[in-house]
């Protein structure tokens, strides 16, 4: 079972890395512009039609596919760490 997750756990962080740090930075960036005095030749709005989608016309979808993403690599995540295995809790009760 942990085989299986392992490989969705890969192909699902492979899928989402580009959307997600795209998400991440323009995110930082759009707060460093906005907020600190400096110049760095990025307008806000551009930078926010990036972080939601908009620049793709994808901003009806792109937040909903971020999130499942996201909860997909936790779900495949967790259940690879073990923290669920009954085995081991049974192995330490005793």
């Amino acid at each position: 079972m942990k085989r299986a997750f392992r490989k969705y756990h890969r192909t699902i962080g492979i899928i989402i890395c580009l959307p997600l740090i795209l998400t991440v930075l323009t995110g930082m960036l759009t707060t460093i512009v906005k907020e600190w005095p400096i110049s760095t030749g990025l307008s806000s709005s551009l930078l926010l039609k990036i972080h939601t989608g908009e620049i793709l016309h994808l901003q009806a979808i792109y937040p909903i596919l971020n999130g499942l993403g996201l909860i997909g690599l936790l779900v495949t995540g967790m259940s690879m760490s073990g923290l669920f295995d009954q085995k081991k809790r049974r192995d330490i009760n005793n």
